[in-house]
C-alpha cells in the first residue's frame, strides 16, 4: 500500500515538473512574439541616432575646451 503512494507521489510530481516546465516555455515564447519585429528596427534607430548625438556632443565639448584654453593662455592664467 505504501509503495502505491509512493509511485503515486513520484509520478504526480514528474506530471507536475512537465506541466511547470511546458506553461514556462508557452509564456516565453508569447511574450517573444507580441514583440514586433519593426520595433527592433525602431529600437536600433533610435540607438543609432542618441550615439550619432553623442558624437556630435562631444566634438562640441572638445571645441569649448579648445577656446577655454587659449583664453586662458590669453589672460596668463596658470594653475
Amino acid at each position: 500500500m505504501i509503495s502505491i503512494i509512493v509511485v503515486s507521489i513520484v509520478f504526480g510530481s514528474l506530471i507536475a515538473l512537465a506541466t511547470l516546465i511546458c506553461g514556462t516555455v508557452l509564456v516565453l515564447l508569447k511574450t517573444r512574439s507580441r514583440t514586433p519585429r519593426g520595433a527592433d528596427n525602431e529600437e536600433a534607430r533610435v540607438i543609432q541616432e542618441i550615439y550619432q548625438g553623442l558624437e556630435r556632443m562631444e566634438e562640441r565639448i572638445e571645441s569649448l575646451e579648445t577656446i577655454l584654453m587659449a583664453d586662458r593662455e590669453k589672460e596668463g592664467y596658470k594653475k
